[in-house]
Order: structure tokens, then C-alpha cells, then sequence
């Protein structure tokens, strides 16, 4: 049978290596090619949301991917998710939004769900997510929502330490509230494992790894 072909669709260059590392990891065989477009979310950050531009944009990049010759496409990013799934509808393989399997865990884990960001533009789309993940399993969820002020544009202006302490702060705290933290963003996973084992008293979850083992169960 032939190798199948994954593509990756990202809203910034730095997630690229964090998704080849895993894929390597727990999609052996499986070729993979990247597109990326870090406008995407600066434009959404600049408008307030996502935008039907945007969205075209998106839809675009998932028809690129499908014209490459990708049997599965990825797309990494939980702001533009609202057009990962209009994209989903219009193409003619399989299109997964990255957050969608950390969500359904997030379901599976506990009734009291909380979602972390450093952008409301991530917040909100990721907590819709999970209430509307929840209903269809039909499950009765109470949902927490964490907006960590100042994070993203301490990291914009390059001061990481400055946003990893923010998100942390805001973690430990939200940890003893909940039972499972789902976090917005891929880039706060690192904030994660730098905490002590004392501040991660409930699954903390975080999308790359998540939805790379399902798409493991879906193309190996």
C-alpha cells in the first residue's frame, strides 16, 4: 500500500518543528508536507475575530493541501477552528481541527472543564469547542474560562519569561477549581512541564500530541 500523506496547515513557522518531532515519533511512514501562513492570526488578532476573509483564506489553504496530493489534513491552530470545519464540508479527504481530539479527552475526563489562553481570540473558539463537543456526547459539563492578560504580548515583545510566569500563575490556580485544564494554545505546553508536580494535580492537556495520536489510529 502506499505511504499515506499528511498535511499540516500552521498559523506560525514555530509549531512546524513540534509537529515533525511528533509525527516522526507516532506517524512512522506517513509523509508529511507543511503550509504556513502567520497572517492568519495576526489579522484575527487585528479584527477581534475570525473574519469571512480569513475564513476563505483558510478553506484555501485546506484545497491547496488536498490539490498537493494529502490524503489527511491537520490544521494546528484553535483560532481559525470555526473554518477548519467549514473546510472540512468542501473537501474531499478528511480534515481534522487540532483541538477537536483534546476536546473530546477534556469530555471524557471530568465534568468541571477548564479552558486557558493567552488570546481571546483562542479562548472563545476553544471553549466553544468543548460545550459543543460535550452535547454531542451528552454530557452535562461546567466550563471554566482563563484569559492570562499580558501573556501573549509579553511573548510578542520577546520576554518568554515574563508570559511563562503569567500562564503558570494562572494555572496554578486554576488547577484546584477543576478536573481537567484544556490549554488554548500549543505554545503554553511548555509552561506545563516546567511546573512542579505539587501544580499538576489534574490532566492539563495540551492539542499536538493529542491529535497526532488520533490521526495515528486513523492512518496507520
Amino acid at each position: 500500500m502506499p505511504a499515506k500523506t499528511l498535511a499540516l496547515v500552521h498559523t506560525s513557522a514555530t509549531l512546524v518543528p513540534v509537529f515533525q518531532q511528533l509525527c516522526a515519533e507516532y506517524l512512522p511512514g506517513v509523509q508529511t508536507f507543511n503550509i504556513v501562513d502567520d497572517s492568519l492570526v495576526r489579522t484575527i488578532n487585528r479584527e477581534g475575530s475570525l473574519t469571512p476573509a480569513v475564513a476563505r483564506r483558510v478553506v484555501g489553504y485546506v484545497n491547496s493541501a488536498e490539490a498537493g496530493g494529502a490524503d489527511y489534513v491537520l490544521v494546528t491552530c484553535s483560532s481559525i477552528g470555526a473554518a477548519v470545519e467549514q473546510a472540512a464540508g468542501l473537501a474531499g479527504v478528511p480534515v481534522l481541527r487540532v483541538d477537536q481530539p483534546m476536546a473530546d479527552e477534556a469530555v471524557r475526563t471530568g465534568r468541571r472543564i477548564g479552558v486557558i489562553a493567552t488570546l481571546p481570540t483562542t479562548l472563545g473558539p476553544t471553549a466553544d469547542l468543548v460545550q459543543r463537543r460535550a452535547a454531542l456526547a451528552g454530557r452535562e459539563i461546567e466550563l471554566t474560562s482563563v484569559l492570562c492578560e499580558g501573556a501573549f504580548e509579553a511573548l510578542m515583545s520577546g520576554d518568554g519569561a515574563k508570559h511563562d510566569a503569567i500562564v503558570a500563575a494562572a494555572l496554578k490556580e486554576l488547577v484546584t477549581k477543576v478536573d481537567v485544564v484544556v490549554l488554548a494554545q500549543a505554545s503554553m505546553a511548555r509552561v506545563v512541564d516546567a511546573l512542579d508536580a505539587a501544580d499538576r494535580i489534574v490532566p492539563i492537556l495540551a492539542s499536538p500530541g493529542i491529535a497526532i495520536k488520533q490521526l495515528a489510529t486513523e492512518l496507520l
